[in-house]
């Protein structure tokens, strides 16, 4: 226990000592750093618990969640903001038809990928939406 929490002192002087320059961990290293805390937390917690100091244990556990759940948080991005309306190469290139495609080909092609993105498939509903919108696209020109 001892150990844990000198290294928990060492990990906030270290973020203290980085002051407000630049993020010393960016989104992606505090994910893994906050899962390895998480991980340690649950592994010492079970440890505890067995050998059956239960006021410890319990705030082990509260810590690892609180680790855990910040993992899941600090992987959460804001969708990227929309720029208006698709460009027809943008379509073109998403759908993977050239220039002077019929609208069968299009149709097509979209058909294709569709059955791959759907999200009852196993695919995205962002993905899907894409290719709902490149499609609407080269077919409305």
């Amino acid at each position: 226990m001892l150990y844990l929490a000198l290294g928990f002192v060492a990990l906030a002087l270290f973020l203290a000592a980085s002051g407000r320059r630049k993020p010393v961990l960016k989104r992606r290293e505090w994910r893994f750093l906050s899962g390895a805390f998480a991980l340690a937390a649950f592994t010492g917690a079970a440890w505890l618990g067995v050998r059956g100091a239960w006021g410890s244990a319990i705030v082990l556990v509260v810590v690892g969640l609180g680790f855990a759940v910040s993992t899941r948080r600090a992987g959460m991005a804001p969708p990227p903001a929309s720029s208006g309306r698709m460009s027809v190469a943008e379509a073109r290139r998403i759908l993977g038809v050239e220039e002077g495609s019929t609208r069968e080909e299009i149709q097509a092609a979209y058909t294709r990928l569709m059955r791959l993105a759907h999200p009852d498939r196993g695919g995205t509903a962002g993905l899907a939406a894409q290719l709902n919108a490149a499609r609407d696209r080269l077919l409305s020109k």
